[in-house]
């Protein structure tokens, strides 16, 4: 009995290692867009969190912004390999762009915090 008890913590525990190993993998998918894959990924598309926040990212330049239901408008461009956009009167504020699939991550190197959300075609808003 004591065996057979063994045996299923046993193998309860690889399973565990295996989906940690498994997570791991799937946060490493993520690879750091250069300054043209940049532009070329977020011309005419909207980066969202579905929820939050949606950016209207305009192939001009034009950055729409709608925040907890407060609309902002700002520019946006790519400076070297990052994204720079600014709010209205807000100074710029750039990030690396981290990209799995549609995921995006949008970091700033020495922390921590990123911000997450889609890529996608513009949904209609009112």
């Amino acid at each position: 009995m004591i065996g057979a008890r063994t045996a299923i913590i046993g193998v309860l525990a690889s399973l565990l290692v295996a989906g940690a190993v498994k997570q791991a993998g799937a946060a490493d998918a993520f690879r750091q867009l250069k300054g043209r894959e940049i532009t070329a990924k977020f011309a005419g598309q909207e980066f969202t969190d579905e929820v939050h926040f949606a950016e209207v990212f305009g192939r001009d330049g034009s950055l729409s912004a709608i925040s907890m239901g407060k609309r902002k408008a700002g520019k946006w461009r790519v400076v070297g390999d990052e994204l720079c956009r600014s709010h209205e009167r807000d100074e710029p504020r750039c990030h690396q762009v981290w990209i799995s699939g549609t995921k995006v991550q949008l970091r700033q190197p020495g922390i921590d915090i990123t911000e997450d959300g889609v890529l996608q075609k513009p949904a209609a808003r009112n």
